[in-house]
């Protein structure tokens, strides 16, 4: 799915579509699981391609383009979408994480140069807070972190005042664990007890609305509000990986081991403990398919849905090495 210039989106089956070209999104979602790995050949290798791409994708203004063809010619401009959030949570995981000094100095360079902008979007500014959140671990004094997650908790609001439902949106939508995931990762950066118990407890009640008797099963492709049941489909690899961040994320900073439960019911879920009962990984290629419906599996094997699978194994085996 890789070539010298960047990760493809879309694959038909395992082969890449070239025709649909690369995106920022991917090629950071890269960066970010290729940074974490040490001492593997094709990581690093992969990484410095996610990071060159990642860093061409930034404007002058700090804004980030999201799309290029297979020729290599970007075909849009500048924003502050989900792109520049996703690109400023690879840059903040490579700068906080590879073992490569020079590969940690340039993320460093993109992650600052995009850290001043701001999105509109809550989303895009969670993303954003997870790089945040890695840098000002690693630098507890860097000033632009510390400021992007405090605008980050302000972008994603409250909880409701009253009522059942424990999401500060009226409607669930996609990679919806990162949200809380941010606040977990601000509140515990930012030294804001506020923050950190909103992000557990909106995390929590996100996990006991998508756990099915015996198994995981997230909020579908058309999103859930209060008064939609599941199960619902298509069910995206993106949802199960963000809530094995999260869950991850959690256990690191409460220590409580109960959080591991939903790493086990993510990984779990790829393997076919699922709605359906289907398997949602191909054994030869290693590659994730790309959704779940009611009677079948998408077994086109995109960028996106890869790394989400990738990701959660890898999270798994970390929870496993820490027992």
């Amino acid at each position: 799915m890789t070539d010298d210039r960047g990760l493809f989106e879309h694959a038909n089956d395992s082969e890449p579509r070239l025709e649909h070209g690369y995106c920022t999104d991917d090629n950071a979602r890269l960066l970010t699981i290729a940074s974490l790995h040490d001492d593997i050949g094709a990581a690093h290798s992969l990484s410095r391609i996610a990071l060159r791409f990642v860093r061409e994708a930034q404007m002058p203004d700090g804004g980030t383009r999201n799309r290029m063809d297979a020729e290599g010619r970007w075909t849009d401009g500048s924003s502050t979408e989900d792109c520049w959030g996703r690109s400023l949570s690879g840059l903040g995981n490579a700068a906080a994480h590879h073992d490569n000094p020079t590969v940690r100095k340039w993320a460093m360079r993109g992650f600052d140069h995009g850290a001043h902008q701001r999105s509109q979007w809550p989303r895009s500014m969670a993303f954003a807070a997870i790089g945040a959140a890695e840098v000002a671990a690693a630098s507890p004094g860097h000033r632009a972190a510390h400021s992007l997650l405090r605008d980050a908790v302000e972008s994603i609001g409250p909880l409701p005042l009253s009522g059942t439902w424990c999401w500060p949106e009226p409607r669930l939508r996609y990679a919806n664990a990162t949200m809380a995931e941010a606040l977990i990762a601000a509140g515990a950066v930012l030294d804001q007890r506020r923050v950190l118990q909103q992000g557990l407890e909106m995390l929590s009640w996100l996990l006991d609305l998508e756990m099915a008797p015996g198994h995981l099963s997230v909020v579908g492709h058309s999103g859930r509000g209060p008064d939609d049941e599941g199960p619902q489909f298509d069910q995206q690899p993106i949802e199960v990986a963000a809530m094995a961040d999260a869950c991850w994320r959690a256990l690191r900073v409460t220590d409580d081991s109960s959080w591991a439960g939903g790493i086990m019911a993510a990984e779990a879920w790829f393997r076919g403990v699922n709605d359906c009962g289907l398997t949602m990984f191909d054994e030869t290629s290693n590659g994730g398919y790309d959704g779940l419906h009611a009677d079948r599996v998408n077994l086109n094997q995109g960028a996106e849905s890869t790394l989400a699978y990738v990701s959660t194994m890898y999270r798994a085996a970390q929870m496993q090495r820490v027992g």
